[in-house]
């Protein structure tokens, strides 16, 4: 059977998986997508050809895998109006928080891979956290794979439970980096360069340190160790965030992270 993919949301996450499968050959003519508003619907036509529909219907039919990129609170309601058209499909959701026993209730469907991506997926450089629930098959496995692969990196868990801190360390992250490269970009224009110099500076060092932790067999408290001589500047900085207890407070920070994680599928996976 000819492989068919369906997006129930076209928004940004849905954008890079459909920008990752396009550049895999897979044809865009076999992607259907329902997204509510005009806006998402025009640039998905601008950027790939695709014209999405505005509400479920029989179309849905021929889908053999259905991307759930709808935002945690409107999941229930989406799944109310696709179920009856998709209960022979695999189904993906990259929904965070939302339980998969609550996906497969609502779409009465047992095959659901949970997704956690990140936003670098939108530049094919994500970190993508998956979880199949036990009907789930190889083939499946195989499928979800090749659909995140054009996102970037990816990570099987064996506990559902485990996407939570994926979601505080990864799926969150971002947001960390961008935060810190805020920071950097300040003290460096206060210390007299301008915004454009220091903002160029954080960037540069954050991808060359990612890059070189990535090509390293050391553990990343040995690599900032190599980085600090005692008595010199980065011993400064570094004494400077430990007596601030800066560790402590950014794991306490990732924890509230992994806690809202856990909340929202409380809050929005009801499965009643």
């Amino acid at each position: 059977m000819r492989e068919h993919i369906a997006f129930i949301g076209g928004g940004n996450m849905a954008s890079a998986m459909i920008s990752g499968l396009q550049t895999q050959g897979f044809p865009v003519g076999q992607i259907d997508v329902v997204e509510p508003f005009a806006e998402a619907q025009a640039r998905l036509h601008s950027h790939f050809g695709i014209q999405a529909q505005p509400h479920a219907g029989a179309f849905l039919n021929q889908a053999t895998i259905v991307i759930w990129a709808v935002k945690p609170q409107s999941f229930k309601e989406a799944a109310q109006q696709v179920h009856s058209w998709t209960g022979g499909a695999l189904h993906l959701s990259v929904a965070a928080g939302i339980p998969s026993g609550s996906i497969a209730q609502w779409l009465g469907n047992e095959r659901i891979i949970r997704t956690m991506p990140n936003t670098p997926a939108l530049i094919g450089k994500g970190m993508t956290g998956l979880f199949a629930r036990p009907a789930v098959t190889d083939a499946d496995r195989q499928h979800a794979e090749r659909i995140v692969s054009g996102m970037g990196q990816f990570l099987w868990l064996q506990e559902e439970g485990l996407l939570d801190a994926v979601t505080a360390i990864s799926g969150s992250g971002p947001a960390y980096m961008f935060y810190f490269m805020e920071a950097m970009t300040a003290a460096g224009a206060d210390m007299g360069l301008t915004r454009e110099q220091a903002y160029q500076l954080a960037v540069a060092t954050f991808i060359g340190a990612g890059e070189l932790a990535r090509s390293s067999h050391e553990p990343p408290e040995i690599l900032r160790q190599r980085v600090t001589s005692k008595g010199g500047t980065t011993y400064a900085a570094i004494t400077s965030m430990d007596d601030s207890h800066i560790k402590d407070l950014f794991a306490k920070a990732l924890h509230a992270a992994h806690q809202r994680a856990r909340e929202m599928g409380a809050e929005f996976g009801a499965a009643s």
